[in-house]
């Protein structure tokens, strides 16, 4: 058997006497009130900086901007305009026909004022389109007909024009009613209401979490001192990302990570800090000493942690839709300004505090008695030896549960978003779902074939024979020939994004031409996204587990916990991905939440909420992983250490949890359909982690692995003592237990 070395190095044992405050203690401590006020000009130059920062982001991304798909929309857009609408009139004739002739007045009266628009191209509409063509554009009860325009220009520059034409068009017209609707319309009503929602959520989380903070506090100094951080976190971020709009696209459903990211993570943060600080206080050291040995201990896992999150946020970066690196630009920046606000401004403000922190306990107002500090953690420290006895019907019923809640995602389908993901009563959704109901052939859901090189009139024909020969085609229209550059435009059966008409796009590619061709629309472009994922899904997940495992070893010295880690936190997401497939996809509790479901999964959405749930995960991990090493370290008691982890950890995790979720689900209060899934869907993996994972999974396993769970050969044990990093001064004796602060 491989003898575990757990002896004390020399030298590493505590110096006699109070320790000295180390050099980042000196210097972040040494002029403390210059330190806080230099923190507030620079958030007060970040407010400027990041002041209207949603206005500059856009609400697309989901595309690989290197797809073929994308390469013919951007020609089609240069040399057809009239072939990629996204401006949409529904244009209402009341009881009268579309066909009647004062309506038929009123509309070619709204298409020309509207082609006479500036940024406004390829204008067309029922009543004045080609017979082969004008059916599409018509209700199938004759009530109902379309113009179709496109606005021209960038995201910024076609949600102006629209805010510019809206109140132009919307309403009565003489004898016919205009609602306005379009990919356009869609993409700008999402961004309000995404910046309506996140200010609303704000306003519900920041209440309750201070109420929260002040229940795990008690001192309502020491609950303020968390939000300050996230402040300070959220608003240099809206800073980040406006710098980061001058030079790339930047998705606005970015900004919601950053408040939750924001909030949450400077909370664990924080509490981790502030809990450790008053540990420190209450064995009689002083202010400094105990602000320096907090930063050598609770301080270093606050940056390994905050570098987890990090990595798994970074993974998103591999991924070509801005959509996904867009919340890797906020996640990154987020984590870093919480860590950085963590360990440079809240010691500053502990010093000038010193035992002031403790004040205005308003749980004093609610409580006869305080009970005994020994017995703080104790309901910890049962559950965790209640589960170490009983460890593989722990671990065995645990992994079941996770499992089963998991199942549904193995159905799960991908598709686009759209329309779909605003309120019913949002008009560019309902504008959508008219089309959708009452049009035939789904105006704006075809497959358009980009044709590059000269060709004769009789390959266009024999082509388009070969294309409408196809089974699951419908009509195909065209061609409209413009030089050497021609395109097809080709009705699917079905829905657009369904699984026939993303067959479909992979036939069309394959038949032959005389001529290069590419193929784009809403079924193409969903085919290429997939695509790009899956071929760097492996990559990222390759970044994801490398990283990680080479933290969780620096920090444990472990051969087998960064394994566990790895696979333990990846479970831990099965109920989130469950949840989300029954929820979103399904349509259960649709009317409970208030939204409408698609039937499908926007196909980035999994990833992102991978990646964000992952590393919270990691983050809870660590907290734990970190008490656990320190008291095997002193103790040499692999079982005794586990459960001291949890007694010290368990509340404090919970309560980071809790707040977390409180955070996300405000988020998940939103009323667009992905933010209301990455709200609730990571609420439920922060709450699965911290309650199920943290608390019995973890401590199982752990002792089904025993001591062979510090095991690392020779080689590594070396190169752990050079560059780990770890909780706490190595140990000298063993010391008597101090018992957990008031968290």
């Amino acid at each position: 058997m491989t003898e575990v070395n757990t002896a004390p190095h020399p030298g590493d044992g505590p110096p006699d006497g109070p320790p000295r405050p180390g050099g980042w203690t000196r210097f972040v401590t040494a002029r403390p009130r210059l330190s806080l006020l230099v923190a507030l000009v620079l958030t007060a130059l970040a407010v400027l900086a990041g002041s209207g920062v949603a206005d500059h982001l856009g609400s697309g991304g989901w595309e690989d901007p290197a797809a073929e798909s994308t390469h013919a929309t951007k020609a089609l857009e240069r040399e057809f305009p009239g072939s990629q609408p996204n401006l949409l009139l529904l244009v209402d004739s009341g009881r009268a026909s579309v066909d009647d002739p004062a309506v038929a007045a009123a509309a070619r009266g709204l298409t020309a004022r509207l082609a006479g628009e500036k940024g406004v191209t390829g204008v067309g509409s029922y009543w004045q389109a080609a017979p082969s063509a004008a059916g599409a554009l018509r209700a199938k009860d004759g009530h109902e007909a379309l113009i179709a325009a496109r606005i021209t220009g960038d995201e910024n520059a076609m949600g102006r024009t629209l805010d510019r034409l809206a109140p132009r068009y919307r309403g009565t017209h003489g004898p016919v009613t205009v609602k306005v609707g379009g990919a356009v319309a869609v993409r700008h009503e999402m961004q309000t209401i995404i910046k309506e929602d996140l200010t609303r959520a704000e306003m519900i989380a920041l209440p309750i979490t201070l109420v929260l903070l002040v229940m795990v506090f008690g001192s309502a100094i020491a609950a303020l001192l968390p939000l300050g951080i996230g402040i300070v976190a959220i608003l240099g971020t809206n800073a980040a990302l406006r710098g980061l709009t001058t030079f790339t696209d930047v998705s606005v459903f970015a900004l919601n990570l950053t408040t939750a990211l924001g909030l949450g993570l400077a909370i664990d943060y924080a509490l981790f800090i502030v809990r450790r600080y008053r540990e420190e206080l209450s064995t009689g050291a002083d202010p400094l000493t105990a602000v320096g040995t907090t930063l050598r201990t609770a301080g270093r896992t606050v940056l390994f942690s905050a570098l987890t999150v990090a990595v798994s946020l970074a993974a998103m970066m591999v991924f070509p839709q801005y959509f996904l690196r867009s919340f890797a630009y906020a996640g990154i920046a987020v984590v870093l300004l919480a860590a950085a606000a963590a360990l440079i401004l809240l010691p500053a403000a502990l010093v000038l505090l010193g035992h002031r922190v403790n004040s205005l306990d308003l749980r004093r107002l609610f409580r006869r008695d305080s009970g005994d500090a020994r017995e703080q953690g104790a309901a910890w420290s049962r559950t965790a030896g209640l589960v170490m006895r009983r460890a593989p019907l722990f671990a065995l019923g645990t992994t079941a549960l996770l499992v089963i809640l998991g199942l549904p995602f193995l159905g799960v389908k991908f598709g686009t978003a759209d329309d779909r993901q605003l309120p019913s009563g949002a008009e560019s959704h309902v504008v959508q779902q008219h089309i959708r109901d009452g049009f035939p052939g789904s105006p704006g859901g075809g497959l358009e074939v980009l044709a590059e090189g000269r060709a004769t009139g009789a390959q266009y024909t024999a082509y388009k024979q070969r294309v409408a020969a196809l089974p699951e085609v419908v009509r195909v229209d065209g061609p409209l020939v413009e030089g050497d550059t021609a395109y097809f435009t080709v009705q699917p059966r079905g829905e657009a994004v369904d699984d026939a008409a993303q067959r479909l796009v992979g036939d069309l590619r394959s038949v032959k031409a005389p001529f290069a061709t590419e193929v784009t629309g809403t079924a193409a472009v969903l085919v290429d996204s997939k695509h790009a994922i899956a071929e760097r899904l492996p990559w990222a997940g390759a970044f994801i587990a490398v990283v990680t495992l080479l933290l969780v070893f620096l920090l444990t010295g472990s051969v087998l916990i960064p394994l566990q880690a790895v696979v333990l936190n990846a479970l831990s997401l099965t109920a989130m991905f469950g949840a989300v497939v029954w929820v979103f996809q399904d349509g259960h509790l649709s009317g409970a939440l208030g939204f409408t479901g698609s039937g499908s999964i926007e196909t980035t959405l999994p990833v992102l909420m991978f990646c964000v749930a992952f590393g919270l995960s990691m983050d809870y991990g660590v907290f734990l992983l970190s008490r656990v090493k320190e008291e095997y370290d002193r103790t040499g008691d692999h079982d005794a250490a586990v459960r001291h982890g949890l007694r010290r950890t368990g509340g404090l995790i919970t309560a980071a949890a809790v707040i977390l979720a409180v955070v996300m689900v405000a988020i998940g209060t939103s009323r667009v359909t992905n933010t209301k899934m990455l709200g609730l869907g990571i609420a439920l993996a922060v709450l699965m982690d911290a309650m199920v994972v943290r608390s019995l999974l973890v401590p199982a396993i752990m002792r089904l692995t025993g001591r062979a769970t510090w095991w690392a050969p020779a080689p590594l044990r070396r190169f752990h003592r050079r560059f780990g990093l770890s909780e706490g001064e190595a140990p000298a004796a063993p010391a008597e237990e101090r018992e957990t602060a008031r968290v």
